[in-house]
């Protein structure tokens, strides 16, 4: 790694380290995965995810005692930069924090509330990453906006645009279960033949024992019973020589 490379990560970090959660930090962190080579790249996204996570957890504890809004602008910035670093799974985790957050506030502060549209957008990419049961949960939520909120946003004009709205969310949730479902079943075979592999290898050396063992006792046997009937007749032999 070079120079320029160690000295734009070193100011990425204090950033970090003095939170400023800004969207100066995020060009500083863009520069940084600006890689001459894909293998520079790799490197800096693996030194760069293991961070962000570390940090995050921090980040998050901090912040527990904060106003909604301020957390939700925080959290927002760590979604931004785990996207940038390539950390799909960090940020769809914090998303669907910032999404229920949102939801369980929206009570008090109606500017809060989440729409259908923004539960299946996150529903698609949960799907589009392979995180079905995120997924599922998440286009359930999209299906009871549509279907209980007397606001809906974004706005449904008449009852047929309802309808199809309803049944693009149904379709969703449909692939996003029969997906679960199927990678539950490859799970499971995955482990089935997994521990199938690991049978046969302990098996293995006990059978070849077991086959040696008797391959060798019938030699032994086979070898005795040839000294048994020359030594039977060697004495035959000799009996009728003293006749």
């Amino acid at each position: 790694m070079s120079d320029k490379f160690a000295d734009q990560i070193a100011l990425f970090r204090t950033q970090i380290a003095n939170r400023r959660f800004d969207d100066e930090t995020l060009r500083i962190l863009d520069s940084v995965l600006v890689a001459k080579d894909v293998k520079s790249l790799l490197e800096v996204q693996s030194q760069l995810k293991d961070f962000l996570r570390c940090e995050s957890l921090r980040i998050i504890r901090e912040i527990a005692e904060k106003a909604v809004d301020q957390k939700l602008v925080i959290i927002d910035f760590l979604v931004r930069a785990f996207a940038l670093s390539g950390d799909a799974e960090s940020c769809l985790a914090l998303r669907y924090e910032a999404l229920v957050m949102r939801e369980m506030k929206s009570s008090s502060d109606p500017w809060l509330r989440v729409s259908y549209g923004e539960w299946f957008t996150f529903a698609e990419h949960c799907l589009d990453n392979k995180f079905y049961s995120i997924a599922i949960k998440a286009s359930e939520k999209a299906l009871s906006c549509v279907r209980t909120e007397t606001v809906i946003q974004p706005p449904i004009n008449d009852h047929d645009e309802k309808e199809q709205v309803i049944e693009k969310i149904k379709t969703l949730n449909n692939v996003a279960v029969v997906s679960a479902a199927s990678q539950s079943v490859q799970a499971q075979a995955a482990a089935y033949l997994k521990k199938k592999t690991i049978e046969h290898k302990r098996n293995i050396p006990s059978i070849c024992k077991e086959r040696t063992l008797s391959a060798s006792s019938l030699f032994r046997s086979g070898i005795r019973k040839r000294n048994k009937r020359k030594l039977q007749e060697h004495c035959s032999q000799l009996k009728s020589l003293e006749c």
